[in-house]
């Protein structure tokens, strides 16, 4: 994910960057990892959620909570809505998928104010009609396409660095 948005907005740091992660923080992998990755990298990181979908601990960790997407949405440069992740949920979170769409879901009307030069990104897989209440390929600014295309080589790469290191004389095809 760093590295899509390092491709995508063409800054090799994140200062002055501020990502918006929406959604189900309190069980996902994926937010807990992007808030150590860009805040280690100096993006401000803002986690979006109500009360019941961010972890106990929230208040310790280097990030700015709100409770409401429009709030901050005219001010997020990377905009990463996460899904609900009804599996890991043991009681009801939300109300209901209709409530929780009307205020975390990512509709037309808050892509129309995201700033200019925002992008959006999802993890996947997607709970269409919840917290993606439009066409993510429509979107000009999605990087979603291209998020994943981009954790497949990133993978790889570490993977092999991993497997061969620097130190072996290995060709990739001998790895294979």
């Amino acid at each position: 994910d760093c590295y899509t948005v390092r491709e995508a907005l063409h800054c090799d740091r994140f200062d002055g960057l501020t990502l918006t992660i929406v959604g189900d923080v309190k069980h996902s992998r994926v937010a807990r990892s992007n808030i150590a990755a860009f805040t280690m990298l100096g993006a401000k990181v803002v986690l979006v959620a109500p009360p019941t979908l961010l972890p106990s601990d929230v208040g310790h960790w280097p990030v700015e909570v709100a409770h409401r997407l429009d709030d901050v949405i005219g001010r997020t440069d990377v905009l990463y809505m996460l899904r609900l992740q009804s599996e890991r949920m043991t009681q009801g979170h939300v109300p209901n998928l209709r409530e929780y769409a009307t205020y975390f879901g990512l509709d037309a009307r808050r892509v129309a104010r995201l700033p200019e030069g925002a992008v959006i990104m999802h993890p996947g897989p997607m709970n269409r009609g919840v917290e993606m209440l439009v066409d993510p390929t429509a979107l000009p600014n999605s990087l979603i396409h291209r998020q994943v295309a981009n954790g497949v080589a990133v993978r790889m790469a570490v993977l092999y660095d991993l497997l061969v290191g620097e130190s072996s004389s290995a060709s990739l095809g001998e790895v294979a």
